[in-house]
């Protein structure tokens, strides 16, 4: 096991996840500590000379700069010749990422939308480009005001739907700016903060530090110790930040409950879920739901969410005989499409995606109800018990019999 290259501590960024964009300007006259973004961000100069690190890799950072910088990244404002003013345009990643995905041809790889971005962190716009992002800026001004200059901000009702048009025009820019740029070697450090990002984007999964210390070759104690360096959080509690950035997204664009919510993000349960959100984001997840979802509404615009409503959809009828293709053509997609969704929301292909909701589903059954074997299937969707003890094995290594045995032994009921 190779060990990690040192490491310093880094300052974390604050994040506000009640709010989807923000929009603030910032001037730096000396040379600033490393900081950690748990957001996306792009930072555009206004004047100045310097130079800023993303990713240990040195770039100018002067008048005409737009820097990206995306999720669980770190920058550092390495050198200041002449004082720096620039602005900063906070964004929710995934949101931005949910209108990427529809324009683009993809894999279906969760990564392909960060590894198109991220191979050059900043890029040098000429005159005529100058001019674009000045008026983005200034659009994005009079739709969310300045963040540090708010007292109190009445939000417009269409506010986020045109923000977020503008920040989707921005990332065009950027990347097309960056295209024009040689291919760059990739850093020997990539792999330390890759951790975070590797962590943010399979956070929907069950993640254990034995599982990141054989992806990235590195002990248990090592990672444990980078990630504490790096963030100021314990390997737990980074996971957690990082499951509620993902479920902004889900109480956005599915009616899914708190259990069903925690039950993909890998809350423990309903209480969980509610109780860290809470404490996270200052705001019950209730009213969070109601307060952005009629931009949503407002908006009508399907192709947004449909990877959302696909989810939702399987949620609500798992137990009808549902497959790859009438699941494609009822919403009108290519099943190769309909499996690339998936993969970028719930990070599962159909069949599995279904399969872990019906053996869910039908733990629940086999805990609270009499039910035989037979009709636990039939209830969850299966043709059969040895369909459901197949992927129940499959899932849980043990078969529904000795799950129910084994439930009612632990708790004291009479079989």
């Amino acid at each position: 096991m190779k060990d990690l290259i040192g490491m310093q501590p880094f300052n974390r960024s604050q994040v506000n996840q009640s709010q989807l964009f923000s929009l603030d300007y910032e001037t730096v006259s000396e040379p600033a500590a490393p900081l950690l973004h748990q957001e996306s961000r792009f930072l555009f100069v206004l004047d100045g000379v310097g130079k800023i690190v993303i990713q240990r890799k040195e770039y100018d950072f002067r008048k005409g700069t737009l820097v990206s910088i995306l999720p669980w990244q770190v920058s550092e404002i390495s050198v200041v010749e002449k004082p720096v003013r620039f602005v900063i345009i906070r964004y929710h990643f995934d949101t931005v990422q949910n209108i990427i995905h529809l324009f683009s041809d993809v894999s279906g790889d969760p990564c392909s939308s960060l590894t198109r971005i991220e191979d050059h962190a900043a890029v040098q716009l000429s005159e005529d480009k100058i001019a674009d992002v000045m008026h983005i800026v200034h659009l994005i001004r009079e739709e969310i005001g300045v963040e540090s200059s708010k007292n109190l901000h009445i939000e417009k009702e269409l506010e986020n739907i045109a923000t977020l048009n503008l920040i989707v025009y921005l990332t065009a820019v950027f990347t097309r700016a960056a295209s024009e740029q040689p291919e760059s070697a990739r850093s020997e450090y990539a792999d330390s903060v890759d951790i975070l990002r590797y962590m943010y984007l399979h956070c929907n999964k069950k993640l254990t530090l034995n599982k990141i210390a054989q992806q990235f070759y590195y002990r248990e104690s090592t990672v444990s110790e980078h990630i504490a360096q790096m963030t100021g959080l314990s390997f737990i509690d980074l996971l957690t930040e990082m499951r509620i950035c993902k479920t902004v997204n889900y109480l956005l664009y599915t009616d899914l409950t708190l259990r069903e919510l925690a039950d993909i993000l890998g809350f423990v349960d309903e209480s969980h879920i509610s109780k860290v959100f809470a404490a996270r984001v200052g705001d019950r997840i209730g009213q969070y739901r109601a307060t952005y979802q009629k931009v949503q509404d407002i908006c009508h615009i399907e192709e947004n969410r449909i990877g959302y409503t696909i989810v939702n959809y399987i949620y609500r009828h798992y137990a009808d005989s549902l497959t790859a293709k009438n699941v494609a053509t009822k919403f009108q997609i290519t099943v190769p499409k309909l499996q690339q969704l998936l993969v970028e929301q719930v990070e599962f292909n159909f069949e599995d995606f279904l399969n872990q909701i019906r053996v869910n589903h039908a733990c629940e059954l086999l805990i609270t109800t009499d039910l035989s074997v037979l009709d636990v299937a039939l209830d969850v969707g299966y043709n059969s018990p040895k369909t459901l003890t197949r992927n129940f094995v499959k899932l849980k290594v043990i078969t529904p019999s000795a799950f129910r045995a084994k439930f009612r032994s632990e708790s004291g009921q009479v079989l």
